[in-house]
C-alpha cells in the first residue's frame, strides 16, 4: 500500500477516529488515509505485525469506514437494484460481501451488507463514503430511510486466537460461523459483532458506541494475545490472502468479470435467475458473463527474484509485448515470497504463465498463480 503524503492532505484538516489518542499514547507512526489520521504501524513494525496476527491476533482501528442503516420495508429490494447480489433472500443474522455498480458495468465501491432484522447493517469504504452515501440517497425510493451512523467506532480483532480472546468477554461470540452478525453486550457495550474480516484469518468485526471504543480497545490489548496492528500490515494481510483493495484492484473502470470477482455474483441476478438483471450495467456484466470475453484479468502473480513487485509495475510478455500493470504488491512475509495483484491480457492469464515485471529498468520474471497466496482460515463450523 503505497501512501504518499501530498500537499492536498498538507493542506487538509484530516479526520481522527475515538481511538486517536490512544494510538498516540502506545506510539503508532500515523499517516494521512482516506482523509483520516491513520496509524500505519505500531512500535512493533509491519512484519511483525503481519506475522503475529497469522500466528495470535490483531486490533486494528477501522472506525474511518462508513456504517450505515437502511430502513424501511422495501430496504432490501431497494438496495438490491443497486448491486448484482441477492440482499432480498439474505437471512437475518447474515451478511453478505456486495459491490455498487456504475452504467458501464464498472465497480463503484465494495461493501458488506448485513441483516439485522428490522434493518439492513451496510460497511462502506472510508475513501468512497460521501459517494456512496450520495448514490443511495440519489436511487433509495420513498419510505426507505438511509441513517448515517458517525457515533459508533469499528475494531476488528483477527487471527487464529481471536475467538479465544473475545470469548472471554463474550461467550456468546463462540457460537458463530464465518459471516455470522450478532447484537450483543461486550463488557458492557452494545456491539454489533460480525465473524469476518479482511486478513484472511478467522476474527470478528466489533461496531462499539465511540464512547466505549477506547476501554474495549485497552481491554483487548490487555491480553498476551493481542497486538495492535497497523493499516501496513493490514495491507499485506489481505493482498497474501487474495483480497482487492478498492481504488487499487478495483475501480469504476473495472467490471467484476474483469476483477475475476464471478463468485460474488447472485445465481438469482443472473441470466435465467429469477431476478435477473435489474442493477447498474447489468447488460455489460452478465453479457461478460456469458461470452467469457473479457480484454484483460485480475491474476495473482508469485515473484520468482526476492524483490516485491510494488502497484504501477508495467507487466510484459516474453516476447516484450506490454501485457498489464500490477495494481497491489507485497513482500508476502506469510507466503516466503513476493506476492502481487495485476490486470494483464486475458489470453496471458492461466495458472503458470511466466511474464516480466520492469521493476527498475530490469526485468523480473514472475508466474501467474491460483490465489489466496496464503490459505483463507475462517470458521465455518
Amino acid at each position: 500500500m503505497e501512501i504518499k503524503m501530498t500537499q492536498e492532505h498538507a493542506n487538509q484538516t484530516l479526520l481522527t477516529t475515538p481511538l486517536h489518542a490512544l494510538h498516540i499514547e502506545v506510539g503508532a507512526k500515523m499517516v494521512p488515509f482516506a482523509g483520516y489520521d491513520m496509524p500505519v504501524q505500531y512500535p512493533l513494525g509491519v512484519k511483525k505485525e503481519h506475522l503475529h496476527t497469522r500466528e495470535a491476533a490483531g486490533l486494528f482501528d477501522v472506525s474511518h469506514m462508513g456504517q450505515l442503516r437502511l430502513h424501511g420495508a422495501n430496504a432490501a429490494q431497494a438496495l438490491e437494484s443497486l448491486v448484482p447480489v441477492d440482499i432480498i433472500d439474505l437471512p437475518a443474522g447474515k451478511q453478505r460481501y456486495a459491490f455498487f455498480t456504475n452504467a458501464q458495468g464498472g465497480i463503484m465501491d465494495d461493501l458488506m451488507v448485513a441483516n439485522l432484522d428490522d434493518h439492513l447493517f451496510v460497511v462502506v469504504n472510508a475513501a468512497c463514503k460521501a459517494q456512496d452515501i450520495a448514490h443511495l440517497q440519489a436511487h433509495l425510493p420513498q419510505g426507505v430511510e438511509l441513517e448515517v451512523i458517525d457515533d459508533r467506532a469499528l475494531l476488528a480483532l483477527q487471527g487464529p486466537k481471536a475467538a479465544e480472546v473475545l470469548t472471554r468477554l463474550q461467550p456468546q461470540v463462540m457460537t458463530m460461523h464465518f459471516m455470522d452478525i450478532q447484537l450483543m453486550d461486550i463488557d458492557g457495550a452494545q456491539c454489533i459483532v460480525s465473524r469476518s474480516g479482511y486478513t484472511g484469518e478467522d476474527g470478528y468485526e466489533i461496531s462499539v458506541p465511540a464512547e466505549q471504543a477506547e476501554a474495549l480497545a485497552r481491554k483487548l490489548t490487555a491480553y498476551e494475545e493481542v497486538e495492535w496492528i497497523g493499516l501496513g500490515a493490514r495491507d499485506s494481510l489481505r493482498l497474501e490472502c487474495g483480497l482487492c483493495l478498492y481504488g487499487h484492484d478495483l475501480d469504476t473502470t473495472t467490471t467484476p468479470v474483469e476483477a475475476s470477482l464471478l463468485w460474488a455474483i447472485s445465481k438469482v441476478r443472473r441470466a435465467e435467475g429469477e431476478r435477473a438483471g435489474g442493477f447498474p450495467g447489468a447488460d455489460i456484466i452478465l453479457g461478460q458473463i456469458e461470452s467469457k470475453d473479457v480484454a484483460r484479468k485480475r491474476v495473482g502473480l508469485v515473484g520468482l527474484t526476492k524483490a516485491p513487485v510494488r502497484e504501477g509495475t508495467e507487466l510484459f510478455a516474453a516476447d516484450g509485448q506490454h501485457i498489464g500493470v500490477v495494481t497491489s504488491g507485497t513482500a508476502g512475509p506469510t507466503a516466503g515470497k513476493p506476492v502481487s495483484m495485476a490486470y494483464i491480457r486475458a489470453d496471458l492469464s492461466a495458472i503458470g504463465t511466466e511474464i516480466f515485471a520492469d521493476v527498475r529498468g530490469k526485468m523480473l520474471p514472475m508466474v501467474v498463480e491460483k490465489m489466496p497466496f496464503v490459505a483463507q482460515r475462517y470458521y465455518r463450523g
